[in-house]
C-alpha cells in the first residue's frame, strides 16, 4: 500500500476490546497507543508502519473475522493477538489459511503447537508464538511447592475437563511428567466441567489423601467455589498454585471479604522488576508499568509487557525482511529473529519446536500491598537470570 510519496506496511491487530477475554485487549490496546508515535523511526527504510486494529469480541467467529477484515480490507503485513484457548487458535488458523504471518503470546506452546495439529516433522507455515510451556509451569511452581515443609507433596490437581486440563494431565506433552520427575505425586480426581456447579468432591479427595498443596489451571470464579466449599468443609490447603485468570490484580470485595485469588501463588512472567528493556525506544519494565498506572488509573497487569513486545518483534521482521511487502520474506524474518525485548530474549532460532520462543519464569504470589489491595509478589526467581526476590512465600 503506498499514499504517493512512502509504502505503507500495516501491522494488523486482533484485540479483544469486547466479551470475557478484554483483559487481555487491554493492555495490547496500551502497548499500540503507546508505541505508534514512535514507529517513524523503526520503519524500513522508505516505508511507513501504521497499526489498524479489529475487535476479535473475545470469541473464535469474531476472531476470524478480525483477521479477515485486516488481511482483506486493510492488507495486513502481519498480524498480531494475545488471546485465550478458543480465540488464539482462530486467529492463527486463519492467518494460516489466508497465507499471513501471525504473531502471538499468553499461551503454553505445546497448546499451541500441538494442539493446532504441528508436529517435530511438520512445523507451521505461517504461524509463530512465544511464551512458555506447560513444563515451565510445573517447573515454576515445583520450586513453590518446594518451600513448604520438604521436598516432595501429595499435590491435588483441581483440572477442568476443557484444555487447560486436558493438556496438563498429558502423560508426555503436559504439566504432569516434570511435576512427578521433580518427586511430586500428583493427585488427580476426575475432570470437573466448566464453569464448576460444585467441588465438593474434589475437596474431599484432596483431603483424604492429605493433599498440603493444591494446583489448579481454573477460571477466578471457579477457584473461588472450591476455596469457598473447602472452608465449608473446614480445610484449607498449605498452598494454591494456579496458571490461569490470575494476571488481573485482585482487590477488597465491596462486603470487605478477602478475593478467592488472596494469597494464591502463580506465575511471574513479567513485572516491573524484571530486568529487561524494549528494543524499539529503551522503555524499561519499571517504566512501562508506571506509564500504564500513571496514564490508566489502574493497576499493571502481566501481559502489558508481552503486548510491548509483540510489536517489537513484528517491526524487527518487517526491518530484517529481505522484502517486508512479501509476506513469506517476513514469515522467514520471523523464524530467524532472535531479539532482547521488554519480554526478555526471544530467540526463535533456538525454540523447544520450529516456530516457538519461550518465555522463562519466576514464581509469584498475590500478597497484600502498599499501593494496591493485593500485588504480585516475586518469591522465587525460577528460570529468570537478574530477577530480585520481593518476599517470601506465604503458607498457610
Amino acid at each position: 500500500m503506498s499514499d504517493g510519496r512512502e509504502r505503507v506496511l500495516t501491522i494488523g491487530v486482533a484485540v479483544a476490546r469486547s466479551g470475557r477475554l478484554s483483559t487481555l485487549g487491554d493492555p495490547l490496546d496500551f502497548a499500540m497507543t503507546l508505541l505508534e508515535p514512535k514507529l517513524a523511526a523503526s520503519a524500513p527504510a522508505g516505508y511507513r508502519i501504521r497499526l489498524v486494529s479489529r475487535d476479535s469480541r473475545s470469541c473464535a467467529e469474531g476472531a476470524r473475522e478480525a483477521v479477515e477484515e485486516l488481511v482483506r480490507g486493510e492488507n495486513a503485513a502481519i498480524i498480531l493477538t494475545l488471546a485465550g484457548t478458543q480465540v488464539l487458535p482462530a486467529v492463527a488458523d486463519a492467518c494460516a489459511a489466508i497465507g499471513v504471518p501471525c504473531l502471538s503470546s499468553t499461551f503454553p506452546w505445546q497448546v499451541y503447537y500441538y494442539g493446532r495439529g504441528a508436529d517435530d516433522s511438520r512445523p507451521f507455515d505461517w504461524t509463530y508464538h512465544f511464551c512458555w510451556g506447560l513444563d515451565d509451569i510445573a517447573d515454576a511452581f515445583a520450586d513453590l511447592w518446594e518451600q513448604v515443609n520438604g521436598s516432595r507433596h501429595t499435590v491435588g490437581c483441581l483440572w477442568n475437563d476443557g484444555p487447560q486440563g486436558t493438556w496438563s494431565r498429558h502423560p508426555q506433552r503436559g504439566f504432569a511428567p516434570t511435576a512427578r520427575a521433580r518427586g511430586h505425586r500428583l493427585l488427580e480426581p476426575a475432570p470437573y466441567q466448566e464453569p464448576a456447579t460444585a467441588l465438593d468432591a474434589h475437596v474431599k479427595a484432596f483431603r483424604d489423601a492429605q493433599a498440603d498443596i493444591i494446583t489448579s489451571a481454573a477460571t477466578g470464579q471457579d477457584l473461588a467455589l472450591f476455596r469457598a466449599q473447602a472452608a465449608e468443609d473446614g480445610w484449607q490447603p498449605r498452598l494454591i498454585t494456579c496458571s490461569r485468570w490470575l494476571a488481573s490484580p485482585p482487590s477488597v470485595t465491596r462486603s470487605g471479604k478477602r478475593p478467592a485469588q488472596a494469597d494464591v501463588a502463580t506465575l511471574a512472567y513479567w513485572t516491573p522488576a524484571h530486568p529487561h528493556a524494549s528494543s524499539l525506544d529503551g522503555m524499561t519494565t519499571a517504566e512501562l508499568a508506571e506509564t500504564y498506572e500513571q496514564a490508566t488509573g489502574r493497576q499493571w497487569l502481566q501481559p502489558l509487557g508481552l503486548a510491548y513486545a509483540l510489536f517489537e518483534v513484528a517491526v524487527h521482521a518487517l526491518r530484517t525482511a529481505a522484502d517486508p511487502t512479501d509476506r513469506r520474506a517476513v514469515a522467514a524474518a520471523l523464524g530467524s529473529t532472535r531479539l532482547r525485548t521488554m519480554a526478555g530474549v526471544l530467540d526463535w532460532t533456538a525454540g523447544p519446536v520450529s516456530n516457538i520462543a519461550t518465555v522463562p519464569l519466576a514464581g509469584g504470589q498475590w500478597q497484600q500491598g502498599t499501593r494496591h489491595d493485593y500485588e504480585l509478589t516475586v518469591v522465587t526467581s525460577g528460570q529468570v537470570d537478574g530477577l530480585p526476590v520481593g518476599g517470601d512465600l506465604i503458607t498457610t
